[in-house]
């Protein structure tokens, strides 16, 4: 049975994989390509997944793309969980309907309206079938898995869920809130910590006991991750995605996007392009930035 390895590198992949994983507290936020799929048999899951507390309570399916920083802080019960991660590429190929795809790739969990009680027999046979490492068992497990999200689609679409239940936020769950909703503007430390009124090495302190890392290192990770979004959903030029995600400039984007992620920004893209019938000039909601880069004194990350 797995459990978070506070030691595992940002975006190793995990791969194509269906695994039991014990209910834990992880010390710092995880991310990896993968979307991934969540099914608990009992008790529940509090996620602070891309800066709101989200709660998946049991028997019903949650799926979110875990590029996006998210960290278990509370649960209910010890019953075990289902985890299932299908590559970026292989989800985007999958031909669901783009209502669906892209509040994924936005950062959204998408949770079931209501339980499948098929759901309680088909997990444990992926695991199964997956654990035994026939390429002939895996091929079928592909494919119902690209089934049950196909019918997950269609529910979400037909009854929309109601939303999760967001607990009370901590101090430190504010200030990850405010990063996560103002990562695209030239912020820094006294800035995040000044909107809460707390001094920056108290804000910072505080931040690195909750979370286990720095106020400006989970800043970048939302910037990468918006920049990712971009990269594989439109076809804006990298200028304007470093721009857009929060990068004051083009040379500091690619910098840490390499230092991260292993790849430039365009070798990114092309490894997880998404099929041109697909792609869109920028999501909606998404800032047109000017295309002139800012003052290098504004850097902040």
């Amino acid at each position: 049975m797995k459990q978070f390895d506070v030691n595992r590198p940002e975006f190793l992949p995990y791969g194509f994989t269906c695994e039991l994983w014990r209910p834990a507290r992880m010390p710092r936020p995880d991310k990896h390509s993968e979307v991934e799929l969540n099914w608990l048999k009992a008790g529940s899951l509090t996620y602070l997944l891309g800066g709101r507390r989200i709660t998946v309570p049991a028997r019903r399916l949650a799926v979110f793309w875990a590029a996006i920083p998210h960290q278990i802080v509370a649960f209910e019960g010890h019953s075990p969980y289902y985890v299932v991660t299908v590559p970026l590429g292989e989800f985007l190929g999958m031909g669901l309907p783009p209502s669906f795809t892209y509040p994924l790739l936005e950062g959204s969990l998408l949770l079931e309206p209501r339980p499948d009680p098929a759901d309680r027999f088909r997990f444990p046979q992926w695991e199964q079938e997956l654990r035994l490492g026939d390429p002939a068992r895996e091929r079928p497990v592909r494919l119902e898995i690209q089934a049950r999200l196909l019918r997950l689609a269609l529910d979400v679409a037909r009854a929309p869920a109601a939303p999760c239940p967001e607990p009370a936020l901590s101090r430190a769950d504010q200030l990850a809130c405010y990063i996560a909703r103002h990562y695209q503007q030239p912020l820094t430390a006294s800035r995040i910590a000044a909107a809460h009124g707390l001094h920056p090495n108290y804000a910072m302190n505080l931040f690195r006991r909750a979370f286990g890392t720095t106020l400006i290192a989970f800043l970048t990770r939302h910037r990468l991750c918006h920049a990712q979004r971009l990269l594989v959903t439109t076809d804006e030029p990298i200028l304007q995605i470093a721009l857009a995600s929060g990068f004051q400039s083009l040379s500091r984007f690619n910098e840490v996007f390499k230092k991260v992620c292993g790849c430039s920004p365009r070798e990114y893209r092309k490894a997880h392009r998404t099929p041109a019938s697909n792609l869109r000039r920028a999501p909606a909601g998404v800032r047109r930035p000017s295309t002139r880069p800012a003052s290098p004194r504004r850097r902040s990350s």
